[in-house]
């Protein structure tokens, strides 16, 4: 992974990179899949604030389906609280 300054205007954009398809779970289109960055590009956009939204829409699932519990939801949201303050 080195330094890459000619990077496709896409890189890191979740909406690109992850969309969600019709049974509305994200998915990585094939172009991406294809893409030699496509592992950062992943990485880069989940850091991101729409990153770091959909990482808190799966905790909340995970907590209402019971495969969470009252405490690792709290941490877990307080971990992201914390990356979405200090997010660009």
């Amino acid at each position: 992974m080195g330094e890459h300054t000619d990077r496709k205007p896409c890189f890191g954009d979740l909406g690109v990179v992850f969309p969600r398809g019709e049974d509305g779970l994200p998915r990585s289109p094939e172009t991406c899949l294809a893409c030699p960055d496509k592992t950062l590009c992943l990485r880069v956009a989940l850091q991101g604030r729409d990153g770091i939204a959909m990482q808190d829409r799966r905790v909340d699932q995970a907590y209402e389906s019971g495969m969470m519990g009252f405490w690792s939801r709290w941490s877990r949201k307080k971990l992201l609280d914390r990356k979405r303050r200090t997010c660009r």
